[in-house]
């Protein structure tokens, strides 16, 4: 009899793809992605090519983040009030018009990266709704004997998006010598992601007619302060957030350490997910049953190490090439 429970548990390793709603969001997940990367990297890459100052590629990220910051509250809010495939769906088309913007800020022959900001800003807005609304629509699409299935499927799947969406970004770039084909493939693929997404047919959960207040808003915040080690995994997991925002002075590094331009910037930017599709095999071969709070910690240390040799190493080409343009002006 154990034995015959046992073969039930297992389960095929593309169990989740037997469910078309999960195939459809798989699919525009990875649209999104792709498209994201892409255009991170032209922007960065346009942004410094226009200023070369590295306090305008932090601003890039301070307005995606910013509204992220502001709006999580209500953003989480509508996510539990509002169907959470409406909002998806709004926010892809937002990201949509967001590359079109950028599309149309370049070929009227950008000088300023201000139009690049307030578009960057609109970006961050829709970010803020698009997370708290896609990242609870999984467990609507498969049943809870797939669900750790298809959250493995859909990791590896954003991981490879992350690798795929800014070496192409990179390339096209490289190949055309202007952000525009990035930013008209961006918006294609989202686009795409938006008609995908609209396949899918899922049975919206009926939620108790709560009126809104305070208490309604700062309920996760609470539900989050209960449980410690959900807050103890997000509070390291921010640390690490704020170390990666050093990924915006990527451009710099390319531009004045390596020499690579726009394709090497691409690939930059795609090694990290290079390292995390790394790990995850790692991790599934050799799971940490055991002290998993300390080897979170260590993995934070150490790529705040990381982090910090490189941009010191980028900070000191910079000013030595700044001084030598300097030295070269004097003369």
């Amino acid at each position: 009899m154990e034995a015959g429970l046992s073969r039930e548990r297992v389960l095929p390793p593309g169990a989740a793809f037997q469910h078309p709603n999960f195939r459809y969001f798989l699919g525009a997940r990875f649209l999104i992605t792709v498209a994201s990367e892409m255009q991170a990297v032209a922007v960065a890459w346009q942004v410094f090519g226009l200023t070369h100052r590295p306090l305008d590629l932090g601003l890039v990220g301070l307005a995606q983040f910013l509204p992220g910051i502001l709006l999580f509250l209500p953003a989480g809010h509508t996510a539990d009030h509002v169907p959470r495939k409406r909002i998806i769906q709004c926010c892809f088309a937002a990201f949509a018009v967001c590359s079109l913007l950028l599309l149309s800020f370049t070929l009227q022959g950008l000088r300023q990266v201000w139009p690049i900001y307030l578009a960057l800003i609109w970006n961050g807005i829709v970010r803020a709704f698009n997370g708290p609304a896609s990242q609870s629509f999984l467990p609507l699409l498969v049943p809870q004997e797939h669900f750790q299935n298809a959250v493995a499927w859909g990791a590896s799947v954003f991981q490879a998006a992350t690798i795929i969406g800014p070496s192409i970004g990179g390339l096209v770039y490289g190949w055309t010598g202007s952000p525009v084909a990035v930013y008209a493939s961006a918006m294609t693929c989202y686009l795409a992601a938006l008609a995908l997404f609209s396949r899918l047919r899922v049975e919206s959960a009926i939620r108790p007619r709560t009126p809104v207040s305070l208490e309604t808003v700062f309920e996760g915040m609470r539900f989050i302060w209960r449980n410690k080690n959900i807050f103890g995994a997000m509070s390291l997991d921010l640390f690490a957030v704020l170390l990666g925002g050093a990924v915006a002075l990527l451009p710099v590094y390319a531009h004045e350490t390596l020499h690579v331009g726009a394709r090497g910037l691409g690939l930059l930017r795609a090694a990290p997910g290079v390292g995390a599709i790394l790990m995850a095999v790692a991790a599934a071969h050799w799971p940490p049953r055991k002290h998993a709070g300390p080897a979170m910690l260590a993995g934070v240390v150490g790529f705040g190490l990381a982090t910090v040799v490189s941009g010191s190493r980028a900070t000191l080409s910079f000013r030595s090439r700044r001084s030598r343009c300097a030295a070269h002006a004097t003369w």
